[in-house]
């Protein structure tokens, strides 16, 4: 990815990362995440807990700042991703926060990102 990409993609409001983000990870059949003896994580406005995922490597590595400084980019197969991380976060109550910038974020119930990401899956 290039440096051009990266900064028109980053510079997109939330619904439209999150749009890339399924597109993406569906085409790569990849999630990225970051991870430092721990996955990353933050809270929502009410102290509920978040994971952070990207659609590519680039965009993880440049989130690996302030909180997440000394977190590295880590790969999670697709299948694994919808089969085990998103079963286990909604037992544990957790949500995921896609694609999140300085700015803004996509925070995305289980139920419609598993939506989502089967109805792109169908189009392969």
């Amino acid at each position: 990815m290039n440096k051009k990409e990266y900064e028109a993609v980053i510079k997109q409001p939330a619904t439209i990362r999150y749009e890339y983000f399924i597109k993406k990870v569906v085409d790569y059949e990849e999630v990225w995440g970051l991870y430092n003896e721990g996955w990353a994580s933050a809270q929502d406005d009410l102290g509920k807990p978040l994971i952070p995922f990207f659609p590519k490597r680039e965009f993880a590595e440049g989130c690996a700042q302030l909180e997440w400084e000394g977190f590295r980019a880590k790969r999670i197969a697709l299948d694994d991703f919808i089969g085990k991380w998103l079963t286990g976060m909604k037992a544990d109550g957790i949500r995921p926060t896609i694609f999140p910038t300085e700015s803004d974020t996509a925070v995305v119930d289980i139920e419609i990102i598993t939506r989502d990401l089967e109805h792109e899956l169908e189009n392969y």
